[in-house]
């Protein structure tokens, strides 16, 4: 199989440590392709597209190690715990999974084990390394259109219950003007989706946020520069502002 998680640019100095738990499409041989067509097992529902090489753009940006899985999320979603139904969804959107109905408890585990638990121990080893001041970013995509509707949003900025780093980047999205920037959208808490925010940054107190962008904006090298450029004009400012889990006045 191959190995659950890569570590890019391990030895970044910088603050920041960006996690990617949908950066890669791919289903190991032994799922079968989990039943699914070749369509459905490249799109959207299997990662998301433009996230990795977003996530490469900040980390040559802010020296910035970036820890991504390298198994498509639906073989396992490293955003979710074992015990939630999305962990091993039986349907993303519209597209069914074939492969994931009817697992027995021995075949959650295997996947709990070779590729939720890999992912995690490396972001905790490379958070573990790092300093107090440490800022988590998650990085995502979504698709522009779910369940057939339209979606306005642009970039959206997450948090679970520490909103003070999105708050900074916030309060810099006037610089963004032709953007939509949204707080908590088009997912929130209440989605289910802050679970790495919870387990890897508010368990140590590390100020965070998930970023997500409309991956239509994500299709080209050119579009990857200039949204990675967009949010560095957020992230910047806010580095400045929070230290220690705390804000600078």
């Amino acid at each position: 199989m191959t190995e659950a998680v890569e570590i890019l640019n391990a030895e970044g100095k910088g603050r920041v440590v960006i996690l990617c738990e949908h950066a890669s499409s791919h289903i190991p041989p032994q799922y079968d392709n989990l039943g699914l067509s070749a369509a459905d097992s490249i799109s959207h529902a299997a990662w998301d597209p433009g996230a990795r090489d977003l996530s490469l753009f900040l980390s040559k940006a802010l020296d910035a190690p970036v820890v991504a899985s390298r198994i498509s999320r639906l073989v396992y979603d490293c955003n979710r715990p074992p015990e939630a139904p999305g962990a091993m969804t039986e349907k993303s959107e519209v597209i069914e999974v074939p492969g994931n109905r009817g697992l027995s408890a021995e075949d959650r585990q295997e996947r709990v084990r070779t590729v939720y638990r890999p992912f995690c121990d490396a972001a905790g080893k490379v958070l573990d390394s790092h300093g107090p001041d440490t800022v988590v970013v998650t990085v995502h995509s979504f698709t522009p259109i779910y369940f057939g509707k339209p979606r306005s949003v642009e970039i959206g900025l997450l948090h679970d219950s520490d909103s003070r780093f999105v708050d900074e980047m916030l309060d810099h999205a006037g610089a963004l003007s032709h953007r939509r920037v949204a707080r908590n959208e088009p997912y929130g808490p209440e989605d289910g989706v802050t679970h790495s925010l919870q387990i890897h940054a508010l368990s140590r107190g590390l100020a965070n946020v998930m970023i997500e962008v409309r991956n239509d904006l994500l299709s080209t090298p050119e579009d990857i520069d200039e949204i990675g450029q967009e949010l560095l004009n957020l992230l910047l400012p806010a580095l400045e502002k929070i230290t220690n889990g705390e804000t600078v006045s």
